[in-house]
């Protein structure tokens, strides 16, 4: 079988929509005519949702250090708080935290800390708020 002479004719008849949306009998599908619903036995395989949080880590990654170029030169333990909370929070709400990207610029993580957990973030989800911004002020 040529698999790629499959895939160009699938991609061809399907079309491609990068979002979930409803098929014409109503399901839930995404990509080239992916049946994600669970009506229908629809949905992704663990290795799919793996390959998945590996490529959103490495996007959301790249997004902040190309917004944020002091994010390269934090220690790890930080760099990985800040794509946890891009990755919770989209990298636009991320770059919201005004008070504690200039605590990091400074290299002081207490205040960086404090900053990150005085927020309707921290509201909303304090366990993992807490569990985040130890991340950044124990380097």
């Amino acid at each position: 079988m040529n698999t790629q002479r499959l895939r160009d004719r699938i991609k061809a008849h399907e079309g491609c929509v990068l979002h979930a949306y409803e098929d014409s009998e109503g399901y839930l599908t995404i990509g080239y005519g992916r049946l994600i619903d669970p009506r229908r036995g629809g949905g992704i395989s663990q290795s799919e949702a793996d390959q998945l949080l590996t490529h959103d880590i490495i996007d959301v990654t790249a997004q902040i250090s190309a917004r944020k170029p002091v994010f390269r030169t934090l220690p790890e333990p930080v760099q990985e708080a800040l794509v946890e909370m891009g990755f919770q929070m989209g990298v636009h709400g991320l770059m919201q935290f005004d008070q504690m990207w200039a605590a990091l610029e400074a290299g002081d993580f207490g205040a960086a800390h404090d900053a990150a957990l005085d927020s309707r973030w921290a509201e909303q989800t304090p366990n993992r708020a807490r569990d985040v911004a130890e991340r950044i002020e124990d380097v």
